[in-house]
């Protein structure tokens, strides 16, 4: 498979690591170890006396039957973990389309979502979400004209990044309406789950809607605990599940034993970490909020309504791409031009969801105050 390169993952390669201020990112605040382990009594014991050896490929019993009750219908047998969600995306792809398949994406998209399916030899359409005077929305009588009798599957991401779209609950609905009266596999990337503004915002996940559906989630955005690098799919589908698990014997076989268990312990008390990351963001979108009224002859925004990132437009003449150059250049703040997610012009993504975002806020209110 020949592939192109990830223009967002090689952009924060380059730099995310030497940037003083990241004003980007898409995870929540993580959490350090002694902080995760204070989460319950007895487990620093645990943790020390783990073992360091192999664990089961789909995944330990104990994180995949908390995986599980993360969704309604499904129990730990329909879980596989993955390295991350990325993994999760590379063998999906793989072991569910062929060469000449036709793919719906919505866009923009983070790569792996419709780049995999590019090398595979996918033809790829994107299903565009537009931006109005209410915010970012979705049509469906448009993706309705988009698939054709070819058309293997439909790839969403909801919440979105970087957006902050989230299907209506009768948007969801019509969506899953299609894949029922169709053949059409449904792959929901939900990583941005658990962080919708409003409870009653959260829409069903896609794995319970249908049989024939895929969900994909992680523990890094949500959690904020990328560094374990722990995803899954969860799926009705056994046969989804055998092939998943056959193709991973040429990947990462297995997880790290460590992660597994800091990932369990994390889900189990999973309502504490995502109401102190749901907090944050609340504070965080209302510096955001205040930021853009007071810049709108810069730029303007869709205020999100799920996720950890905005998806604001430059408006002053510039282009993002060097907008986002010089201020990292002068000074330290990285933000993400649209490009990386297929998106040329003005777009621009922030993230909100760590504690320290007002730090690299105020650095770019004071630049653009002496401007």
């Amino acid at each position: 498979m020949k592939i192109s390169e990830f223009q967002l993952e090689r952009y924060l390669a380059l730099h995310e690591f030497s940037a003083p201020f990241l004003l980007c990112t898409s995870d929540s605040e993580t959490m350090t170890i002694r902080e995760l382990l204070s989460l319950k009594p007895g487990a620093d014991e645990e943790f020390h006396n783990l073992g360091l050896g192999y664990t089961e490929s789909q995944g330990n019993p104990a994180l995949r039957k908390e995986i599980a009750n993360l969704y309604t219908s499904l129990n730990s047998d329909q879980i596989v973990v993955s390295a991350g969600a990325e993994e999760a995306i590379f063998l999906l792809m793989n072991i569910l389309l062929s060469p000449g398949d036709h793919v719906i994406v919505q866009a923009p998209a983070y790569q792996s979502l419709y780049e995999v399916a590019n090398a595979i030899g996918c033809a790829v359409s994107r299903w565009e979400l537009k931006e109005n005077g209410s915010g970012w929305v979705s049509d469906i009588e448009e993706l309705k004209r988009l698939i054709r009798p070819d058309t293997k599957a439909i790839v969403v991401n909801s919440p979105h990044n970087p957006t902050g779209h989230l299907f209506t609950h009768g948007e969801w609905n019509d969506l899953n309406k299609i894949i029922r009266e169709t053949s059409i596999r449904l792959i929901s990337d939900e990583v941005y789950r658990g962080l919708e503004h409003a409870r009653e915002l959260q829409l069903s996940a896609a794995a319970d809607e249908h049989p024939r559906n895929i969900s994909i989630g992680v523990m890094s955005k949500a959690f904020g605990l990328a560094g374990l690098r722990i995803g899954w799919i969860a799926t009705h589908d056994k046969e989804v599940v055998r092939r998943f698990l056959a193709m991973k014997d040429y990947t990462t076989i297995c997880s790290s034993a460590p992660s597994e268990f800091l990932a369990t312990l994390a889900l189990q008390n999973k309502d504490v970490i995502l109401r102190k990351n749901l907090a944050i963001v609340h504070q965080n979108l209302h510096l955001l909020s205040d930021f853009f009224k007071k810049f709108s002859h810069v730029m303007t925004w869709s205020a999100p309504i799920a996720g950890s990132t905005a998806f604001p437009r430059i408006i002053n003449g510039m282009s993002a791409q060097k907008f986002c150059d010089e201020v990292r250049e002068n000074i330290g703040v990285l933000l993400l031009p649209g490009s990386v997610f297929g998106v040329d012009g003005s777009y621009v993504r922030f993230g909100y969801g760590r504690s320290d975002m007002h730090q690299s806020l105020n650095k770019l209110v004071q630049y653009l105050q002496e401007k």
